[in-house]
């Protein structure tokens, strides 16, 4: 009997997962909003072990997202493959705030998964969440949401109205965009449609949706047709995936996901979740799912019945996760280790460097800066875990230089230790906060300032659950400083709250010159070690 695949797969901020198989390899796409560079994909050979492949959207041809806002940038990729060819298809988000989204829509394309991808094709801005589908008749369509900024949907409150139907075009990679754009769906009534994918099977094209908006209302919607231009009808039980009626079910906030079906005929839909903690804070993000379906009467149900996505699923075979492991990196590379990214911009050199000894940052704007922040972090994956980094070399002439180490969200959710300098104390450790302060990104600073020695020092966090605690040593034991921050704020839910912030927590290397002389921060050393999943 095949062993299960444990829920989620793909842990900590990687939502709307578009899947596709070529072969024996399955590839899961998903959003990076502000982070550089642009769409993870993963892949895997037995659906429960995922490597990270690449970030295909790696140059300034192909992205810029300097002056986007938080939680802006690129929204739900469609990866696809078809003429012996991969497929990527993603919206760029120019905007978050009031009735407009300015989303802008292109498509690239690779002969491997690993590239090399090429410049982008601009499709159209009518909307975000778009999608490449190939038609076993050569031809190919996109899809695509229609936003309606007439409408009383404004900023991070959707409302249905806004939400105005999904539209279908065919397109071809000589001709482009060809005749005009059809609604082919409006939704259910559950409203705030988006997401779609289309799958064909027997003759039928089946249309899935992410509806009810991103938290905890989400849902995978299902329709069929006979063509591709519909009518579609609604599956009889309206919708295939939902925990919207469950508020204590393990697996929250399941939709936006994609059919994929095995060399053998067995059929799977990715969604994304999250695992919020008590009081509903979900500071890994919306994570990457996956659930076994079965086929009954050309519609599509999952295995074990119900709406409910379960976190354990029938795998392929007998493949067994690999267990977490603390992870050490030691920068003495050439090229920063795969795991880290950056925000927004496509000229990192201008934020960071590997000197072959060290990740060297060099300070640029604030914390929070839409343009050029030199912050180098990866992803928390676990409720619990402990980050260390070594900063061997800083020395701030002025309290406008700060280098450290951050637990960070957006500019109004983070957590940082820094060192910098203090008029009395001179050289000095202090704790800067923002914990959920929106739209006012009011920092404050939870800890007396800590003069210290010149020369490299330890940091560290500890973040358990809803707490965070930071720690730092100099030639002695470590030690803690400030109080127990509140580590729940760094999630979705937290500041703004879910309908606004897209991404998740993120643990890494921050550094800030706000003089503009550039001061450099070398960085040795940095570990994550899970505590827990």
């Amino acid at each position: 009997m095949p062993l299960m695949i444990r829920n989620p797969i793909l842990p900590g901020f990687n939502p709307d997962p578009s899947i596709c198989r070529v072969g024996d390899e399955f590839y899961i796409a998903t959003s990076t909003f502000e982070w550089y560079p642009g769409v993870q994909i993963h892949r895997s050979t037995d659906l429960v072990n995922w490597d990270l492949t690449c970030r295909p959207l790696n140059r300034a041809s192909q992205l810029d997202m300097r002056g986007n806002p938080d939680s802006g940038g690129i929204w739900a990729p469609c990866l696809s493959y078809a003429d012996e060819r991969f497929w990527l298809i993603y919206t760029d988000v120019k905007r978050l705030d009031g009735n407009f989204k300015d989303a802008h829509n292109y498509v690239v394309s690779a002969p491997s998964i690993g590239g090399p991808w090429s410049d982008p094709i601009y499709l159209s801005s009518h909307g975000f969440d778009p999608s490449l589908f190939h038609d076993d008749d050569g031809r190919k369509w996109y899809l695509v949401l229609q936003w309606n900024h007439v409408s009383s949907s404004v900023g991070g409150k959707p409302e249905t109205s806004a939400f105005d139907g999904i539209l279908l075009q065919e397109w071809s990679e000589t001709r482009g965009l060809i005749g005009r754009p059809k609604k082919i769906f409006s939704g259910s009534s559950l409203g705030l449609t988006e997401g779609p994918h289309l799958h064909k099977r027997n003759g039928w094209y089946y249309l899935t949706v992410a509806e009810g908006g991103t938290g905890y209302q989400h849902a995978i919607t299902m329709a069929r047709a006979r063509s591709i231009d519909g009518p579609y009808e609604l599956h009889p039980a309206t919708h295939l995936i939902t925990a919207k009626d469950n508020a204590d079910w393990p697996l929250q906030r399941a939709g936006h996901g994609q059919i994929v079906e095995t060399a053998d005929g067995r059929t799977y839909h990715t969604h994304l979740c999250s695992r919020p903690l008590p009081g509903r804070y979900s500071p890994l993000g919306r994570e990457t799912a996956i659930q076994k379906c079965v086929w009954r009467d050309d519609w599509l149900y999952l295995a074990d019945g119900g709406q409910l996505p379960q976190a354990d699923v029938p795998g392929l075979g007998e493949t067994i996760a690999k267990p977490p492991q603390k992870l050490e990196r030691t920068f003495d590379g050439t090229e920063l280790p795969p795991e880290f990214q950056w925000l927004r911009t496509p000229f990192p050199e201008r934020l960071f460097t590997l000197t072959g000894t060290a990740l060297r940052l060099t300070g640029r704007e604030s914390i929070g800066s839409w343009y050029e922040q030199s912050l180098v972090a990866r992803r928390q994956e676990h409720l619990h875990y402990r980050a260390e980094t070594t900063l061997s070399a800083f020395e701030p002439e002025t309290y406008q230089q700060a280098a450290g180490l951050a637990t960070y969200y957006n500019r109004h959710k983070f957590h940082f230790l820094a060192v910098s300098r203090n008029r009395e104390l001179g050289r000095c450790l202090t704790l800067m906060s923002c914990p959920g302060s929106w739209p006012d990104g009011r920092m404050e600073f939870p800890a007396e300032h800590i003069a210290i020695d010149g020369g490299p020092v330890d940091l560290a966090v500890e973040v358990n659950g809803t707490d965070q605690q930071f720690f730092w040593r100099q030639a002695s034991d470590w030690r803690s400083i400030g109080p127990t921050l509140d580590a729940r704020v760094i999630s979705d839910e937290g500041g703004r709250g879910e309908h606004a912030s897209f991404t998740g927590a993120f643990v890494g290397m921050l550094a800030f010159d706000v003089t503009g002389s550039g001061r450099t921060a070398d960085f040795t050393h940095f570990s994550y070690e899970p505590e827990g999943t």
